[in-house]
């Protein structure tokens, strides 16, 4: 079968996700996104923006050299301040994505932005802090400037995790418009179907939403590793390939967005470099 391109319904001239066999490396790829999981994935954007715990306006301008805090609760109650383009009242909080004004001209904020790549090993928790004293990856990834992990991996899931204190990058890499890929390497109990691959594919609902895979390989040299790519619900691949009747034994996020682990050991971190930040800001329509 060399060589052989098929298409996934077995009609050469049907047009959508194809089956291509070569080299007896099996992959198949289909065009869109995934179907009625906004709301999930809504869900967990909040889930990781809640974290950011923003700033009171007044300190948002004072770091900013706006104003000491005082000079600058005067000016919000003059109502020359103004937050996503509606006045700004006291005490309110700001985030890293909304934009504040005086007298019509943006503040910008003068904190330093940090990203952080770390290969997260087994059994850490993406969280702050754990109420049972269980490890967290905020453990691994200590910088004078406090960061949040973008997204969640499982507790023993491995591979790459982002970590920054930039909120609107957090924000557009979890949202759904800006299909940021995820690439995993699942390793399964036995070996995988092919007509299981087609089904990843097309999509494969559970109760929780439907994951749907962009692209599906088989590793020729061990049939239970298949590597899928999908644009979000990292959360359901547990469940679907148990619905398809596997047990995942691994389960490793090889790449997000372009980010890979190469050159860290699990349990490393390393800062991003100016142009990797700058290419994935430039992935989410920001400005380098």
């Amino acid at each position: 079968m060399h060589g052989e391109h098929l298409t996934a319904g077995g009609d050469a001239t049907s047009v959508g996700a194809c089956w291509i066999i070569r080299q007896q490396r099996v992959r198949l790829f289909v065009g869109g996104f995934l179907q009625g999981e906004e709301r999930k994935m809504a869900e967990q954007r909040r889930e990781t923006l809640s974290q950011f715990q923003g700033f009171r306006l007044n300190k948002f301008l004072a770091d900013a050299g706006v104003a000491s805090r005082r000079k600058a609760d005067e000016l919000i109650r003059q109502g020359r301040v103004k937050v996503n383009g509606k006045p700004a009242v006291i005490g309110m909080r700001v985030f890293p994505w909304d934009e504040v004004t005086v007298d019509g001209n943006q503040v910008r904020s003068q904190r330093k932005l940090v990203y952080l790549l770390l290969h997260k090993p087994k059994d850490y928790l993406c969280t702050l802090h754990d109420e049972k004293g269980r490890k967290t990856v905020m453990q691994l990834a200590r910088t004078k400037e406090r960061t949040y992990p973008v997204g969640r991996l499982e507790r023993n899931t491995t591979g790459v995790l982002l970590l920054t204190n930039d909120g609107e990058v957090a924000n557009r890499l979890l949202h759904p418009q800006y299909r940021v890929p995820r690439v995993y390497t699942v390793t399964l109990d036995r070996a995988v179907r092919t007509e299981d691959l087609r089904h990843l594919l097309e999509g494969v609902k559970l109760r929780a939403g439907t994951l749907k895979a962009t692209a599906v390989e088989q590793d020729p040299k061990d049939r239970r590793r298949v590597y899928v790519e999908i644009l979000g619900q990292d959360r359901l691949l547990h469940r679907t390939f148990a619905k398809l009747g596997y047990r995942v034994i691994k389960l490793h996020r090889r790449s997000f967005a372009f980010l890979t682990c190469q050159g860290l050991a699990r349990g490393q971190a390393r800062h991003l470099t100016p142009r990797e930040i700058a290419s994935l800001r430039r992935s989410v329509g920001l400005e380098a």
